[in-house]
């Protein structure tokens, strides 16, 4: 029955081909016009979703509560973090609050701009999140420095600073008295600043430090970051939605000259940035892949067929398929993701395989002298079968990930599965055609083209076989010695679940949210919990936090402080003296060149006097006097250095004391009292309150943020947030990937069965590909190249485009009847210049900057070539000792 249907199948092909050869210029005509409409509509129509939590499927359990979250909250999604990190936490105060105002300007693009260490709430109640301790010690060193803030805040420049400040060494040069403030930090901080203008460099004095005190070392990075949150008109109907929001962006910055020369670094993140920055990654690396693949293919298509029409036929067929299969992806599913992008490469790969082995075969019919309708006849009849069953296998083997819940590779496998169908069509209908309408190939002389020619070295074909005959034996128990150690690998293969490291690290969004993740306050892997009031969710946080994996749990009652009573006394008690000094508006005349002079002159007189007393105050200003020196020389002075030297000292002053003069006038807060920027990120429209988790230890080890993740799961079942997420996805994909597998090996193992009648040659055609699966694991524990979110399809893929090259092997045995006749043909040539081009268009994804690509491309490369080892030194002996152990085989000899 199975073999009245081959040849009810075959002879079905060969008058398939009978007829496009007899319509062979329609047919290539309607071909052509069918591309260049599919290729119009992907030009108005292609798109890229770089969302990675789109891959997954929204019915989900954990996608579900996050997509609840995500609904509640809507601001946290699709926005841009502009991180600015300054020279001094004044630079970076300054920097924020003048670029949220300009920001501001342009409601309609950049929509809503919030600065939440900068806003009105945080200025005027900061001090009542000090703790009691803190705050006293603020009070003691703002007391003594009164007087001196008080003249600054009346005169603001170089002339009323250096008066200030001489005015106070005078105290310390009065026998028995001493200065009213601590004056060696502030003579220090400014030699520091008059050595960098000496040298050319930037800096600034930090009127944040000398007012509060410096920030200890582990603190700095976060004392001197500001991070503004914007949320920007996108653009989805552009293939780069924020790119618009983006450039502008980085204008105004460039406008504004926010650059490190200028004390400070501008750097953009959050998800816009993050998915923006991540398509142009995957559309350099993949356009890049693309035209390397296509490059690789042409060189090893001109060297392995040998014709320039057969080259320029199968190209072209190779073409048309891609732009169909293109528009297919684009028609069924409307948009691409990061993963099914990688399609046209996979496609490029696989499609030239079957062009490889009809072209191969019709070339060794015309070389033995047939003309050309009895050489497509005849491949035809003998290749259309087994291109037939590869289509099937690797259709199967991409199809496998559809009925999971990993949608990114089930997309990939809708399209590159379908693909076959498409590249089987265009390699049995187009690559006919053009075959027929082109000049018709010549028969060449230098004999059938087998192993030997396919390595071009003459000798290898007879010592090959020899060795193949001679060892079979022995290749087979080697092995098998082989699969079971590199089986020991196994336990050691790990899954990389952090969807971060799938992103470009080099990109500056990428970067920078690496940079955040040091804070764990900052870092995007929390978990957060809808409730359905603040009662619950001040309870619940209570049990969570006191978790040994819980660092803290925030809900809105966090805004309120606490013993705001005595902090409030402490802060009044602090208006009272400071109150008197910020009376009225700053007002002062501008200096004149002279004042400067003046200025200059009386303060180094002072600083010379105070040099010659012994302590630390006169150490500093020796090495003050002495940077003075080396920067505006002896008098008179140059106005342009002083006058740069003024700006460097006290362009940070007024926005210092501004936020002091706020920071008094601090009231009672309570939750009715906070603002709505505030509000509306902690409560939602239907009043669900949200509770933020956050972890202890660093949650890119899995181990970690599992037991996080079910630390407090045990608690709160429907825990969400971005760390569930990254887990759940991971355990996903994880179980797409025995799922696949499971029915890419079953359903090829059925179809073999079924096609080929026979359970040795389904053996055969599985056993190559099972060392190599178990070589590639290996390999990638070797090379360190874990299994991720993108080539987690390698291992079925193996199965179902490797079951190819044992497929037309095994059948072309059946037909030449041994193993050393087939070396003889032109399959074994055929097999090797598929594989190698399959092999480089796949290591040329590799190229890619996007990891996530590129490791689909490594692996792939590597387990392609361990198949092609597999298959043409394993596959050979197994069908050598079956054979000699079989029904009566028998060698040609």
């Amino acid at each position: 029955m199975i073999a009245k249907t081959s040849n009810a199948y075959r002879d079905a092909l060969v008058r398939w081909t009978a007829s496009i050869s007899r319509l062979a210029w329609p047919v290539v005509l309607a071909s052509l016009l069918m591309s260049v409409l599919a290729g119009f509509y992907l030009a108005d129509n292609v798109r890229i979703n770089t969302d990675t939590e789109d891959m997954l499927s929204p019915d989900l359990e954990f996608r579900r509560l996050n997509e609840e979250l995500d609904a509640a909250f809507p601001q946290f999604s699709d926005n841009i973090l502009v991180v600015i990190d300054g020279a001094t936490a004044d630079v970076a105060d300054d920097t924020a609050r003048l670029l949220a105002a300009r920001l501001r300007q342009s409601p309609k693009q950049f929509g809503r701009v919030q600065d939440p260490a900068g806003s009105d709430f945080f200025r005027k109640n900061g001090f009542l999140f000090l703790d009691v301790d803190a705050l006293n010690d603020l009070s003691d060193r703002l007391a003594d420095a009164q007087p001196f803030l008080g003249a600054l805040w009346r005169d603001p420049s170089m002339v009323g600073f250096f008066r200030v400040l001489g005015l106070a060494m005078d105290e310390m040069l009065k026998e028995s008295k001493n200065a009213p403030i601590d004056i060696a930090p502030v003579l220090d901080a400014m030699t520091d600043v008059a050595e960098a203008q000496a040298a050319g460099k930037y800096g600034q004095l930090s009127w944040q430090d000398l007012m509060s005190g410096p920030a200890a070392a582990e603190d700095r990075i976060t004392a001197n970051r500001r991070v503004l949150i914007i949320q920007p008109a996108l653009s989805y109907d552009s293939l780069a939605p924020a790119g618009d929001a983006l450039a502008a962006l980085r204008q105004i910055i460039g406008e504004m000259e926010l650059v490190p020369k200028n004390g400070v670094r501008v750097r953009l993140t959050g998800s816009a940035a993050l998915s923006h920055e991540e398509l142009q990654s995957v559309e350099k690396g993949m356009g890049l892949a693309g035209i390397v693949s296509f490059v690789l293919v042409i060189g090893l298509l001109t060297i392995g067929l040998g014709s320039k029409r057969l080259v320029a036929a199968t190209l072209l067929t190779l073409v048309m398929g891609l732009i169909w299969t293109a528009a297919f992806a684009i028609l069924a599913l409307g948009t691409l993701n990061l993963i099914s992008v990688a399609f046209a490469v996979l496609f490029i790969g696989l499609s030239v395989d079957f062009g490889i082995h009809y072209g191969l075969r019709y070339k060794e019919a015309i070389n033995r002298g047939a003309d050309h309708a009895d050489a497509l006849s005849e491949t035809a009849a003998h290749v259309g079968g087994a291109l037939t069953l590869c289509a099937l296998s690797a259709a199967i083997a991409f199809y496998s990930f559809l009925p999971t819940d990993y949608l990114g590779l089930a997309e990939l496998g809708l399209i590159a599965g379908t693909g076959m169908f498409i590249a089987f069509f265009a390699n049995i209908t187009v690559l006919p055609a053009l075959l027929t309408v082109m000049p018709v190939l010549k028969p060449r002389t230098h004999g059938k083209g087998g192993f030997g020619l396919a390595l071009h070295f003459a000798s290898v074909r007879p010592m090959f076989r020899s060795f193949i005959n001679l060892n079979s034996r022995a290749v087979c128990w080697a092995a098998l010695a082989v699969g079971m150690a590199a089986a020991l690998a196994l336990p050691k293969a790990s899954f990389d679940f952090d969807p971060l490291n799938l992103k470009d690290q080099k990109t500056e969004s990428v970067a920078t949210i690496f940079d955040l993740m040091a804070d764990s306050r900052a870092s995007p892997y929390s978990i957060s919990i809808l409730m359905d009031n603040l009662e619950s969710a001040r309870t619940l946080a209570k049990k969570i936090a006191a978790l040994p994996e819980v660092d803290a749990a925030t809900t809105i009652a966090d805004y309120v402080p606490t013993e705001q009573e005595e902090k409030l006394e402490i802060i009044s008690s602090m208006a009272l003296f400071l109150g008197p000094s910020f009376a009225g508006d700053s007002f002062y005349h501008v200096p004149t060149p002279y004042d400067h002079q003046v200025a200059m002159r009386d303060f180094r007189i002072r600083l010379a006097k105070l040099s010659a007393l012994k302590g630390g105050e006169a150490k500093a200003a020796r090495r003050l006097d002495a940077a003075l020196a080396g920067l505006v020389g002896a008098g008179p002075y140059n106005n342009a250095k002083l006058k740069a030297l003024e700006k460097r000292l006290l362009s940070a002053l007024p926005g210092r004391l501004d936020g002091l003069r706020a920071a008094l006038q601090a009231e009672p807060v309570s939750l009715a009292s906070l603002p709505a920027d505030i509000t509306e990120g902690q409560v939602s429209k239907d009043g669900k309150v949200r509770l933020e988790i956050y972890a202890k230890g660093n949650l890119r080890n899995r181990q970690i943020l599992a037991g996080f993740v079910a630390a407090v799961r045990a608690t709160a079942p429907k825990a969400s947030g971005s760390s569930v997420v990254i887990l759940e996805a991971g355990n996903t994909v994880i179980k797409a990937f025995w799922q696949a597998g499971a029915i890419s090996i079953s359903l090829i193992s059925v179809l073999l069965i079924v096609v080929l009648g026979r359970w040795r040659d389904a053996v055969l055609v599985f056993a190559p590909l099972v060392l190599a699966a178990l070589l590639t694991v290996s390999a990638g524990v070797v090379f360190d190249l874990p299994f991720n979110f993108a080539n987690i399809i390698v291992l079925p893929l193996l199965f179902g485009l490797g079951v190819a090259s044992g497929i037309h092997l095994v059948l072309r045995e059946r037909e030449e009847h041994g193993v050393n006749a087939v070396l003889d043909t032109s399959t074994p040539r055929a097999v090797v210049f598929s594989a190698l081009t399959t092999i480089g268009s796949f290591a040329s994804i590799a190229l890619s900057s996007h990891p996530g690509t590129s490791s689909m491309g490594q692996l792939l490369g590597i387990a392609i070539a361990l198949t092609l080892g597999c298959t043409l030194v394993v596959l050979p002996a197994l069908m050598n000792v079956t054979a000699r152990n079989g029904a009566g085989k028998t060698e040609r000899p």
